[in-house]
């Protein structure tokens, strides 16, 4: 596996927290193990659906990967960042469960990464407003969503 990007490969920063409940056969936040930069299984049980994913992936009140990122799929849309690496040709340089684990808490794999933890337990994060406590930016499903997407870009 190649896990030679630093810590620039952040995967976006989100702007809105969305609901994080683990739903029956959903791994729940606070169970996903990080193991050597990876997370092997899926969270959900269920192929992610890329369609969904780049949705999600733009959209600015959920992943906003545009913030960070540039995507030359995503040419359509203005403002992609240039705070983290391009994403083009991400599926050829990493494997799915190092990025399942970028997904789920960059932090537990790049140290002093700017990139949010999609799918932690607000319990671990600090100066959480109360109406976003228990809750994650992205739900699992979501998470697997984004992963399929970025499968795509070759």
């Amino acid at each position: 596996m190649k896990r030679s990007l630093i810590a620039a490969v952040a995967v976006c920063v989100g702007t809105s927290i969305g609901p994080g409940t683990a739903s029956a056969g959903t791994i729940a936040p606070a169970d996903v193990r990080i193991v050597d930069m990876m997370v092997a299984e899926s969270l959900t049980g269920v192929l992610g659906d890329p369609a969904n994913g780049r949705k999600v992936f733009a959209n600015r009140k959920k992943g906003n990967c545009l913030a960070c990122h540039a995507n030359s799929d995503m040419s359509e849309m203005l403002f992609h960042g240039e705070v983290g690496p391009p994403l083009d040709g991400v599926a050829e340089r990493y494997d799915e469960a190092f990025l399942r684990a970028l997904l789920v808490n960059s932090k537990a794999v790049f140290e002093g990464t700017i990139m949010p933890a999609f799918y932690v337990d607000s319990a671990t994060l600090n100066r959480v407003l109360p109406k976003f406590q228990g809750k994650t930016i992205l739900t699992a499903q979501e998470v697997e969503d984004v992963l399929a997407y970025l499968m795509t870009l070759k």
